[in-house]
């Protein structure tokens, strides 16, 4: 039900001649992901500042339509924006959106996958439709705590241990504990490393899954284990020494040999700049005219091209004269 692990090509092609990788190899890193696959320089055009508000799908809609319809439709996100209604789009809603439109997939992932358990269609998701729909037929009745279906014992137990783990996430993701999930809480529990109040399970479900003799931490072997399986007897190959001696050198802060739970958050949390934020004081910068830090719409309006595109634009014909006015 949740995103797969992430197997870079060049690592499945190295463990032919260097290993071989362990089979739930995951990348444990959770950076910050970049709003767009374009250069971001206004002077060649605001792709990168359209994807960014927009997204990337939305951005190629924009694209199509006429500059009037464009703006008409920029009107309407700007009044979304506006939480609080007081005709001014403050940094903090328009960083709001931004991180929103990043987390779409995200968010339209999991309003598919809630449809499957809805089971009374009310636009939520309880941890009994969740636990139903994922385990029933895996655990049968002991959902209830009576019998299991046919299954094998040696796989009742991983079925039973992987539900509660999911229940605990579930748990910390329903802020207000009515095991009830809104679709934002259901989209954190599904992608907890989006959301900043889901890191602390993030953080205690990798130390689960590596930490193979259960003291709470992460010594070099458990991490290098949970990266790399030896072949038979052969050497450690180059990579794997290179990342011992990361561990040693960057992962192992205070020196004592592992990695505790604020290392452990350091290494797979790393706190890299926030694009979403560096997007929104560019979008204030270039749009407000009377530097007060919050816009107006019609300050978005009058700069209406940098945020959104259309035919005009996409062409080039808009952003040339935007440029000659400098």
């Amino acid at each position: 039900m949740r995103s797969l692990p992430v197997f870079l090509l060049v690592t499945l092609c190295a463990s032919w001649v260097m290993g071989i990788p362990t089979k739930d190899k995951k990348d444990r890193v959770h950076h910050s992901k970049d709003l767009s696959d374009h250069e971001h320089d206004d002077h060649k055009g605001f792709q990168y500042d359209h994807e960014a508000f927009l997204g990337k799908e939305e951005a190629r809609t924009f694209d199509q339509l006429t500059p009037e319809e464009s703006q008409h439709r920029l009107g309407k996100i700007i009044d979304q924006m506006d939480k609080d209604k007081d005709t001014y789009i403050t940094s903090h809603e328009l960083f709001a959106w931004i991180k929103y439109v990043g987390r779409r997939w995200n968010v339209e992932d999991s309003e598919k996958q809630g449809r499957k358990f809805d089971a009374n269609k009310d636009g939520m998701i309880s941890w009994d439709e969740y636990a139903k729909g994922v385990y029933g037929h895996l655990l049968g009745k002991e959902i209830k705590g009576e019998e299991f279906y046919d299954v094998a014992d040696k796989d009742k137990e991983r079925y039973r241990k992987m539900m509660q783990r999911d229940e605990r996430r579930f748990k910390v993701a329903d802020k207000d504990g009515d095991l009830i999930a809104t679709r934002d809480e259901f989209t954190a529990f599904l992608h907890p490393e989006e959301y900043g109040y889901m890191q602390d399970i993030v953080i205690t479900e990798t130390i689960e899954d590596i930490d193979k003799n259960g003291d709470g931490t992460v010594d070099v072997n458990e991490y290098i284990a949970d990266m790399y399986t030896p072949d038979n007897d052969e050497p450690e190959p180059d990579w794997v020494k290179t990342e011992r001696q990361q561990f040693t050198d960057f992962r192992d802060v205070n020196k004592d040999g592992k990695m505790d739970r604020t290392e452990i958050s350091q290494w797979i949390l790393p706190h890299d700049y926030d694009h979403a934020d560096l997007e929104t004081k560019h979008l204030i910068f270039e749009s407000d005219k009377d530097k007060d830090s919050k816009l107006t719409k019609r300050e978005i309006l009058d700069n209406w091209n940098m945020f959104v595109g259309s035919q005009a634009t996409n062409y080039g014909e808009d952003l040339t004269r935007r440029h000659d006015e400098f």
